[in-house]
């Protein structure tokens, strides 16, 4: 999933190329096609996850749920990590902070690296909220790190 190298002498993936192949790896996931997600972005150093929200996809209250909050942190950081570390990566670990009620039509995941290694990158994602007129609100923010398996 990486747009870098992934080997010597293999031309690097870039714009729609690599677009497709974050799409092809969301795809493979079952959970991410059962709550609908997709990958909008995918670039040297940064990912973006959508989902749009529906009834299914929330808590008692009406708000959007904090366990899809956080899968759509995972998964953004993980693939802005993929970014620089290439396809064999994991999620070595993340924290999240809820900002407020989730309230909207549609979740955005924007992940980007802000710092990395050869084996690890430390990612951040702030998990936004459009509401029907295109407004946005920050509702959560995520920093975690991605591991590079080595696989």
């Amino acid at each position: 999933m990486s747009t870098e190298n992934p080997e010597p002498g293999t031309a690097p993936l870039s714009g729609a190329d690599a677009l497709a192949l974050a799409a092809a790896v969301l795809d493979a996931q079952p959970f991410s096609r059962l709550i609908g997600a997709r990958v909008t972005r995918f670039a040297p150093g940064d990912a973006v996850l959508e989902l749009d929200v529906r009834d299914e996809l929330l808590q008692q209250n009406g708000f959007l749920h904090g366990g899809v909050l956080s899968y759509a942190a995972d998964n953004a950081l993980t693939f802005a990590g993929g970014t620089v570390l290439g396809p064999s990566v994991l999620t070595g670990g993340f924290t999240i902070e809820y900002l407020r009620p989730a309230r909207g039509v549609r979740l955005s995941a924007r992940a980007h690296v802000v710092e990395h290694t050869r084996r690890r990158a430390l990612c951040r994602c702030d998990l936004v909220m459009a509401d029907a007129e295109g407004g946005e609100t920050t509702v959560a923010a995520a920093q975690g790190v991605i591991t590079f398996t080595g696989r």
